[in-house]
This record gives C-alpha cells, structure tokens and sequence, in this order.
C-alpha cells in the first residue's frame, strides 16, 4: 500500500518542510508554507516514466556515436515574429511557458496562434480553465478567428482534458492556465507547488509521447517572475515572458529559455482592436518620436538574438538638492550606468558626484548587452554640458574602467540597419574596423577611447 506523507512547500519559492514554520528560510516570505499529502509510489511503480520513442521499454545507455541525428520537425506559423522567437517554428513534442502580467494579452496571443495553426491543417485544442466556451467565443469572434479546425474546451480538471486530447488526437494544445488546472489525487488546491508541478509533468508525458506541441499560460507574482516553484521552469522546453506597459500598443514576447533555439530572441507586437498585429521594424517605431536638437540624446544599435534594432538613450544631468544624488535608470542595469559615470569622472575629468541623474530607454525596451556603454556615456556627457549631439549619429561599443572602448560582436549588422534607416555616420570600436565592407551610404569612424568619441559625437565641447 502507497505510504502518504505529509509537507509544507512554500508557495512563492517550492521551499519543502516537514513542519509548519510561519517565515520560510528561503525566501523569507511569511505565511506562505502550505500543508499537501502525497502518496508515494511502491518499488515496483512506473510513475513518472515515459519514453520518447514508439516502443515501451526502458531507456539503456547508448554511445553517442551511435544516435542517429534527425533534424527537428517544425511546422510555421503566420506570426513571423513568434516563429523567430520559437528558434524557426513549433517544434511537435514541446513544452511551452509563456508567462506575463494579467490583462497584457497572453489569451489573446495564443488564440491567434491557434487559429494560424488550425488554418495550415494543424488540429488545434484551446482548453480555457478561466473561461467558459461563449466567452472563448466572443473573443474569437471580435479577432475574427473562425477556423474548423480549432476546437475549445472549458476545463480544468487534468484527469478530462488528457481524455479529451485521447479523443480529439491534436497536434498542438493550448492551456490557459497551468494555476486553475488540477489533479484528482492531489489533495491541495489548484495553483498550488504540488498542483501545479503534477499537472506539468502530466503534459510534459502527454507532449513528449504522443508528439503533441503545448503551450501552457503561467501567472506571475508582483515581482514579474512565473508564480509557483521556479522548478517549473525546468521542466518546460521554453519559456517566454510577454512584456509591455497595458496602457501602450507595444507588447514584447521575449524566450529567456528554449531548448531548440536563441534565448536571445524577441518578438514585438501591436496591440490593436482586431488582435495583436507583428511588428517587422521595430527601429522606426522606437526613433519615430525622437526630439531633434535635444541635450542628453543618443542612438545606439543593440542586438536582440540575431535582431539588429536601434533606440534611443536619454540622459537629464541637474544639480543635486540633497547630500547623495540620486542615480535612476529605466531600461537599463543601475549598476551599469554608476560604473559608465564613474569612468567618466575619473577618466574625464566630469564632476558628477553632485548631480543627480536619470537615464531611460524610449519605448519601453530593456538593453543589457555591454554594446550601449559609449552611447550611455556621449548620453550623460551631453546632458552635463548641455551640448547636443548630431542627429545623424550611431554610437556603438563597450566601455573598459580605463576609458577604452571596446569591440562589439555582429558589428556589420548593427551598420546596416543604421545605414537602412538614413543615419549618417556611426561611431564604433576601432578594432572592429577591419574584416568587413562597411555600406557607400553611411560615415564609419573608429575610437579607442571614450574621450576621443567625444570628440567626434560633441564637437570637442
């Protein structure tokens, strides 16, 4: 006979206890640790165990040598901007997480996606746990969705939907969300650690036996990561976060996890009356509002994944009221944009320890590659001296604690989108000059330090 045993798993972190405790030692949240029974599976039990294959025998080690390599089916669709985000399409056998804020429009983005599955022939299973079927309804009629092969299902009971997959044999499946969906031999709540864990594993066997690509909806906590056990997260194949502010039309899908493709990736819509509508340059969109003759404002060209997108660094330099300034940045690492300052009093003799500051990416985009240093650093330098850059300018590179700028990976990429959207001139690593064939219709000049991008970018001012 099974033996059940009795924990307390936090419900913000998946800590496990044996007692109860009211401060879990993890995460330091306070009543957050939640009693569950599980029952544990006799020796002889094949719980968990599936195979990948057509045949039911236990997996044995095999000689890599020996595995036969086959490229991994994928089948499109019609969202450009999703299939680059997915690593080149839907790969049949995968888990997908895609996590983002309540109202950010993840229902509204899987349903478009069902329906583009549904018309290349692909039989689509919408199953909603938050919606009935004429509420389901009424979405896809105001998106215009009505495709004979997409089918939609209100249900969270994990036990019906496996049946309904049985019968229906989908090749793609979309459940929204993994939090109302629950098991009948687990005794807590739904949205729970043990629901939510036992309910993905169950889809994850379901996907990697019977072929079927899932996608699965998760809740995030305030802190905007995916709610419930960050095991979760390793149990899927990728992981997506829909990013953007609901009272503006651009959302960001961004993969921070994909087992068949670039982490690197993302994908940008446009939030509209009909649904969501791709994105195909976003550069325009981010420089399309940009202030001419304006101190404290660069163009940089930043890679997302193999996605060359330029956008606008602001920079506002004033005299601070207080003791300590004050140093806010909004798009960007904080820890980053301390360490550009300090190089630029140090190395450039800019007295900054009374100013405060405030730094922000227009339009909402977070950059994190070390690519926007210089642009960062022109950005402040041209606030502090209220001197206004050219208008035509690129500026490109890492900056080093000794005041050197850097090189910079996929440069001739970055140059091309500048040069495609009538920038001027770009300033970049001068050790990235060489190896490549700059396009006739763009100015490239190379720096090694930052005082000589200066120069360049502000006129010597």
């Amino acid at each position: 006979m099974a033996k059940t045993t009795t924990q307390f798993v936090c419900q913000d972190c998946g800590y496990v206890s044996p007692k109860w405790m009211g401060k879990c030692p993890a995460c330091q949240a306070w009543n957050t640790l939640v009693e569950f029974r599980e029952a544990k599976a006799g020796r002889g039990s094949s719980r968990g165990h599936f195979t990948t294959g057509d045949t039911n025998v236990s997996a044995k080690p095999t000689s890599i040598t020996a595995v036969e390599t086959i490229k991994e089916p994928r089948f499109m669709i019609e969202m450009n901007e999703m299939n680059r985000v997915l690593g080149g399409g839907v790969v049949p056998g995968s888990l997908v997480l895609i996590g983002g804020d309540p109202g950010i429009g993840k229902s509204t983005l899987l349903l478009q996606i069902s329906a583009q599955a549904a018309r290349s022939s692909q039989k689509v299973l919408y199953v909603s746990g938050e919606e009935s079927q004429k509420q389901t309804k009424l979405r896809a009629d105001r998106l215009h969705i009505l495709e004979k092969e997409l089918y939609i299902m209100s249900e969270t009971n994990l036990t019906f939907i496996l049946q309904a997959v049985e019968e229906a044999q989908p090749t793609m499946v979309v459940i929204d969300s993994i939090q109302t969906v629950y098991h009948d031999e687990i005794t807590s709540a739904p949205g729970s650690v043990s629901q939510v864990r036992e309910c993905t594993a169950e889809l994850m066997k379901l996907a990697k036996t019977k072929g079927i690509a899932i996608f699965i909806v998760g809740h995030v906590t305030k802190e905007g990561a995916i709610a419930g056990p960050r095991l979760l997260e390793h149990m899927v194949d990728a992981v997506l976060y829909f990013e953007g502010e609901r009272h503006h039309a651009y959302r960001i899908l961004r993969a921070v996890k994909n087992r068949f493709g670039s982490t690197n990736e993302m994908g940008i819509f446009e939030m509209k009356e009909e649904g969501l509508k791709e994105v195909t340059n976003p550069s325009e969109i981010f420089l399309e509002e940009r202030s001419k003759g304006a101190s404290g404002s660069t163009v940089v060209a930043s890679m997302e994944g193999t996605r060359p997108m330029l956008v606008e660094i602001q920079s506002l330099i004033s005299p601070t009221a207080f003791g300590n300034p004050r140093r806010m940045a909004t798009g960007m690492d904080h820890n980053r944009v301390s360490l550009i300052m300090a190089v630029l009093e140090k190395r450039m003799g800019m007295l900054l320890q009374h100013q405060d500051a405030y730094l922000k990416v227009a339009g909402g985009v977070k950059l994190d590659e070390p690519a926007v240093d210089l642009a960062v650093a022109v950005s402040i330098a041209s606030s502090f001296r209220d001197h206004q850059c050219r208008a035509g300018d690129i500026l490109i590179g890492e900056v080093g604690l000794t005041g050197e700028v850097r090189r910079v990976s996929r440069i001739e990429q970055r140059v091309q989108e500048a040069a495609k959207l009538g920038f001027e001139r770009v300033i970049l690593p001068a050790r990235n000059m060489s190896g490549w064939q700059p396009p006739n219709t763009i100015e490239v000049v190379g720096v090694e330090t930052v005082e000589e991008a200066m120069q360049h970018a502000l006129g010597g001012a």
